[in-house]
C-alpha cells in the first residue's frame, strides 16, 4: 500500500480555508480530519502488516514517507499536523513499549478511525494511580491536553503509589471530563488544546504501557522530536511561499530589500529541511549510532528548526509590513501558529547539552539519505 501524497497535496487549500475559518472561535477543524482520516493519514504510521503504508524492514523509507506525510499537514494546517502528529507519537510508544497484543488491538482501533494523543503535561492536580481490588483509580487532570473532546484514546503519564511514572492508554469518554480549548492561546487556536480531568476513573491493569519510566527513556525520548520539526517544516514553507506570492501579487517581489527577504526565507526553510532530515535518518538508525549522538544530534535539530521558523516569521512580517497583521491575512494567522508550535520546552538548556555533548567528538555521520 502506497500513500496518495498528491491527494494530500490537494487538499491543502481545504485545510487552509478551514483553519482560517476556525482560528477566531478556536473551533476544532473537524472537516480537515474527516478528509485526513479518509486518505489514510491517522493509519499510514502503522506497520505495512497492520494496515499502514511502509514496511518495518525499510525503516527508513517509512521515515522519509512519514516525514514526507506531516510536511503537508503542516503546510495545510499546523493545528491539525499538531494533532496527527500526537496521534503517531502515541503508536510509537504502544509499538516500543507495549505488547504485541496491545498493539494489535489499537492498530484495530485505528484502522476503524481512532484519534489518538498523548496527553502528559500535569493540570493543577497531576496525575496519579492507586492499585485497587477494583482496578487502578486514577485521580487529577492532564493540561495542555491536544484534540480533547476528539481524542478517543490518550496515552497519559501517571505516578505510581511507589513514586514512579507509567504510562496508561486511556479510552476517553464516560468518566473523564473534558475542559473546552483554552481560548487564550494567542496561536494554534485550532489544535483542540484544553483539559481532561481522570478524577476517579477506573481502568484496567491492562491499560498500563511498558514499564516505570520508559516514557523518558532515552534514546526515544528526544528522538521523537524529530516528528514535530517535520509539521513545523510545513508550516515554514507555507509562510515562505505566501511571503513570495503576496508579494508578487504587490508588485514588489523585484526590489532589492524584498528579493534579499525571499531569499533567506527560501534559505532557512532549506536549513529546516536539511536538519529535519538529519535528525530523523539518526532517530530512525538506533542501532547504528550511540544513544548520546542522537539525543544531541536531534536536539540541535530541534533548535536550527526553531531558529529558521522565527527567522521566517521577523522576515514574513518585515516584508509584508501591517498587512502581516490583519487577521483577514492568512500569512497573520500563519505567523501566530508557528511562533506557538516552535516554542517547545528548555530550548537553552537544550542547546547547551547538545553543545556539550560534541565538545569532544563530531557529529554522527549521515551514513545513507532518506529517499
Amino acid at each position: 500500500m502506497s500513500f496518495p501524497f498528491e491527494a494530500l497535496m490537494a487538499c491543502r487549500a481545504e485545510l487552509e480555508a478551514e483553519a482560517s475559518a476556525n482560528d477566531a472561535q478556536a473551533v476544532f477543524p473537524t472537516r480537515g480530519l474527516a478528509r485526513l482520516r479518509q486518505l489514510g493519514v491517522l493509519s499510514a504510521a502503522l506497520p505495512l502488516a497492520l494496515g499502514g503504508c511502509w514496511s518495518d524492514a525499510a525503516p527508513e523509507a517509512a521515515a522519509a514517507g512519514l516525514l514526507r506525510l506531516l510536511q503537508l499537514v503542516g503546510q495545510g494546517s499546523l493545528a491539525l499536523g499538531r494533532v496527527v502528529e500526537g496521534h503517531v507519537n502515541a503508536l510509537r510508544l504502544v509499538s516500543r513499549y507495549g505488547t504485541p497484543a496491545q498493539y494489535a488491538a489499537l492498530a484495530a482501533d485505528v484502522r476503524a478511525g481512532a484519534l489518538l494523543g498523548v496527553w502528559v503535561t500535569d493540570g493543577a492536580r497531576p496525575v496519579h494511580m492507586d492499585q485497587t481490588a477494583q482496578g487502578l483509580i486514577l485521580h487529577g487532570q492532564k493540561a495542555f491536553a491536544s484534540g480533547v473532546g476528539h481524542v478517543t484514546r490518550a496515552l497519559v503519564t501517571a505516578r505510581t503509589q511507589a513514586g514512579t511514572t507509567g504510562m496508561l492508554l486511556v479510552a476517553v469518554g464516560q468518566g473523564c471530563v473534558i475542559h473546552p480549548s483554552i481560548g487564550g492561546l494567542s496561536g494554534m487556536r485550532g489544535a483542540g488544546t484544553g483539559q481532561c480531568d481522570f478524577e476517579g476513573l477506573c481502568v484496567s491493569p491492562d491499560s498500563l504501557i511498558g514499564q516505570a519510566g520508559d516514557y523518558l527513556r532515552q534514546p526515544e525520548f528526544s528522538a521523537g522530536a524529530w516528528r514535530p520539526m517535520a509539521v513545523a517544516l510545513g508550516g515554514i514553507e507555507r509562510l515562505t511561499t505566501v511571503l513570495r506570492e503576496q508579494l508578487a501579487a504587490r508588485g514588489r517581489a523585484q526590489a532589492p530589500a524584498q528579493l534579499a527577504r525571499i531569499g533567506h526565507a527560501l534559505i532557512a526553510a532549506q536549513t529546516a529541511l536539511g536538519w529535519t532530515r538529519k535528525a530523523a535518518l539518526v532517530a530512525t538508525a538506533q542501532d547504528r549510532y550511540d544513544a548520546g549522538d542522537i539525543v544531541a544530534t536531534v536536539n540541535l535539530a530541534r533548535i536550527a528548526v526553531e531558529r529558521a521558523g522565527l527567522d521566517v516569521i521577523e522576515l514574513a512580517q518585515r516584508g509584508l509590513g501591517l498587512s502581516a497583521f490583519i487577521k483577514t491575512n492568512v500569512a497573520e494567522r500563519l505567523t501566530r501558529d508557528l511562533a506557538t508550535y516552535l516554542r517547545q520546552p528548555a530550548p537553552d538548556e537544550t542547546l547547551c547539552e547538545a553543545a556539550a555533548w560534541f565538545m569532544q567528538r563530531d557529529l554522527p555521520p549521515a551514513a545513507a539519505a532518506l529517499p
